[in-house]
């Protein structure tokens, strides 16, 4: 909550402003919903023919995440502003927009050298890796997401990169994904449920 003075009559006025509410439960949802996409993808237990729905999922992704991501930064939440700022651009609609374009690719048989995305994919590891102390300050549940995503995206990267097999990369991947965006499902409801009552509800944060 803010105090403004202004002067109104030639008398000082003094008006409240609050800032907005935490939207991070949000953008925590949308992560969570992408990690368990991208396990099903990763571990073959959904067709290619689904990847223009991943596509969808991903874009409404981004829209959560761009918004999250500006909130946080008004409310001077650098850390957390950035993630998912970047996670909006680079996960969310450039994962999706990319989902849409290897599903046409496979339709009609066009080869795409998918290679490049492994070097985007090194450069998100390393900014995360380098991004996570900044996570770790208080050491809770938010910082396990993290650490875990560390451990997923440098076989991504790899794997796309051919520099390892895709099999086990990806699975390996898979599981890291599947347990960060669990851990991510239940900080989204404890930051809800503990900020609506105000005391601790769910433990952990």
């Amino acid at each position: 909550m803010q105090e403004l003075k202004q002067e109104e009559n030639n008398q000082v006025v003094t008006v409240e402003t609050k800032d907005w509410s935490n939207p991070s439960p949000a953008g925590l949802v949308a992560y969570a919903v992408a990690c368990y996409c991208f396990f099903a993808v990763f571990t073959g237990k959904v067709e290619s023919s689904a990847l223009p729905l991943l596509g969808c999922w991903l874009v409404g992704g981004f829209v959560i995440q761009l918004v999250v991501g500006i909130v946080d930064l008004k409310n001077r939440n650098i850390a957390g502003g950035n993630l998912f700022l970047f996670f909006s651009g680079f996960f969310m609609l450039a994962g999706g927009l990319e989902m849409f374009l290897k599903y046409r690719a496979i339709a009609d048989g066009t080869a795409i050298d998918t290679r490049l995305d492994g070097y985007a994919w090194l450069v998100l590891f390393i900014i995360m890796v380098l991004w996570t102390p900044a996570f770790c300050k208080r050491f809770n549940l938010l910082s396990i997401v993290v650490i875990i995503l560390d451990v997923a995206l440098p076989f991504v990267a790899l794997a796309d990169m051919a520099v390892i097999p895709k099999f086990p990369a990806l699975h390996i991947s898979a599981y890291a994904l599947l347990i960060s965006g669990s851990i991510a499902i239940y900080v989204s409801s404890a930051i809800v449920v503990n900020g609506t009552y105000g005391k601790t509800i769910y433990p952990g944060l």
